[in-house]
């Protein structure tokens, strides 16, 4: 079960209009995290700490489409959900290594990347506030 906001620490929070409605004051996500195409559940308030962190997702695609694609396609992306424990996740799937990197993808409809994953780091699970929608 994700932790209330109460027990964690402060955390820088995203820039933008909607900043103080996505982060309570501890740094934890105040509303669920939805897949932005099918509106599947990933995560549920409180379960994620907001982390800024330059990180490179490739463009949105299909699974399959993602792991046949050699493109460099994709974008930077700063602000992220940060979970520790993959088990804190709703819905959630994961791509075949690419290098020592597992992407992050709705488990429902297969989109994505929505984040990353470092196998050298089996407790940071990075979900992209760009790639995910808040309710």
């Amino acid at each position: 079960m994700a932790a209330p906001c109460a027990e964690m620490e402060p955390a820088a929070a995203p820039r933008g209009p909607r900043a103080g409605e996505l982060v309570c004051a501890r740094g934890r996500n105040r509303k669920a995290v939805l897949c932005q195409r099918c509106g599947s559940r990933v995560l549920l308030p409180g379960a994620a700490t907001f982390a800024r962190r330059e990180l490179f997702l490739p463009s949105m695609k299909k699974k399959t489409a993602l792991l046949a694609s050699n493109s460099p396609d994709g974008d930077v992306l700063q602000d992220h959900w940060l979970v520790d424990d993959m088990f804190s996740f709703e819905n959630i799937g994961f791509t075949k290594d690419v290098g020592n990197v597992k992407f992050l993808i709705c488990a429902d409809c297969e989109i994505g990347p929505i984040g990353w994953h470092c196998l050298d780091d089996k407790k940071s699970f990075y979900v992209a506030l760009d790639r995910v929608s808040h309710e």
